[in-house]
């Protein structure tokens, strides 16, 4: 595709009004990340959603941007010149919001957070401590519960903000930051299953305790399940991870759960094994949602966070169940600077 020309002028035909501050915002993610999935996955969305947003961005300009055949994706000499422009312009974006954030947050306001039960015991006292050092007059009200129910809660506007397991529904009415991605793995009493045996016979000899199919994380499991057409026969279901915990000590039987819903319901005294999953892998992540062109800067601002109480609080206790876990269990996005303020992390994703 080559740049446009006007017939009366011969300067670039470019359509001002098809170019949008998402639009720039995928542009500038596809090319930091080198792939069109990638990008959907650090912004939430599909690499079609990815794909539709550049062509979009391509026809406004006139031109080719990116090489989508090359890997990691190149830039075009076109598609170079837009992207200078594209961070200046993300960058006065940025700033102006977290200008207009600080502002609004002078005054008496009201956040409600929502926060799935595997993080709120772990993360909510810190979240909430280092929020209201920086905004004392803002009121932080926070829920705990299922991703599905949280997720239903933003979309009602009972609540503001949410850190869950799934992504909502409509997806285009939501903005969603990616933080964390974990994998199910095979979880029973230390000694249950003998690591030099066939792991899947050893599967059909003991009780799976599994989690209802009514609840996220366990329509997430059963689904797998019936994609790899893996039949397994399980006398007993609950609706928490306690409850599937306890039952699977009792039975001496095992799950397929995640390792923060682990860290949520174990004991210290009651070693687990925590073994890869013997067919195909499975992994959740964990984002911070909230409705389309709210609260400006504050969701990656409650993002960085998260991601610094995970790393800090939360990473050695999942190497501790399992070596493999370190390079399974993944931090997505920041670089794990210590932003104080959402200004200053403003300042240093406008200068990245």
């Amino acid at each position: 595709m080559f740049l446009k020309r006007s017939q009366t002028t011969g300067s670039p035909n470019v359509d001002l009004h098809g170019i949008s501050l998402r639009a720039l915002q995928v542009f500038a993610s596809v090319v930091e990340t080198g792939s069109l999935t990638e990008a959907g996955e650090r912004l939430g969305g599909s690499r079609s959603a990815v794909s539709q947003h550049i062509t979009n961005l391509e026809k406004a300009i006139g031109a080719q941007l990116i090489d989508r055949r090359a890997r990691p994706v190149s830039l075009t000499p076109v598609g170079k010149a837009l992207l200078k422009h594209a961070h200046r312009i993300l960058q006065a974006v940025t700033e102006t919001q977290a200008e207009l954030m600080e502002l609004s947050l002078a005054a008496p306001m009201e956040l409600r957070l929502g926060l799935i039960d595997d993080l709120d015991a772990s993360l909510t006292p810190e979240i909430v401590s280092e929020f209201q050092q920086h905004y004392p007059r803002c009121q932080l009200t926070v829920t705990s519960g299922r991703s599905d129910k949280l997720n239903e809660a933003l979309g009602k506007r009972e609540l503001d903000l949410v850190l869950t397991g799934l992504s909502p529904s409509p997806n285009g009415a939501f903005a969603q930051i990616c933080i964390l991605r974990e994998p199910f793995m095979l979880v029973a009493p230390r000694g249950v299953f003998d690591p030099g045996a066939d792991i899947r016979e050893l599967m059909l000899k003991r009780p799976f305790v599994r989690y209802n199919a009514s609840m996220p994380i366990g329509a997430m499991v059963a689904q797998h399940l019936r994609r790899l057409r893996i039949d397994l026969p399980a006398p007993y279901s609950f609706d928490a991870t306690r409850s599937v915990v306890a039952m699977m000590r009792k039975c001496g039987g095992w799950t397929i759960t995640t390792p923060l819903c682990v860290l949520d319901a174990r004991r210290e005294t009651d070693p687990l094994d925590c073994l890869r999953l013997p067919f195909t892998e499975m992994h959740r992540t964990i984002r911070v949602v909230t409705r389309q062109e709210e609260l400006g800067v504050l969701p990656a601002y409650i993002a960085d966070i998260a991601r610094r109480l995970i790393r800090r609080q939360l990473m050695q206790q999942v190497r501790s169940l399992a070596g493999w876990l370190e390079s399974e269990f993944e931090i997505i996005g920041g670089d794990g600077a210590n932003f104080s303020s959402p200004d200053a992390f403003a300042r240093a994703e406008g200068g990245s």
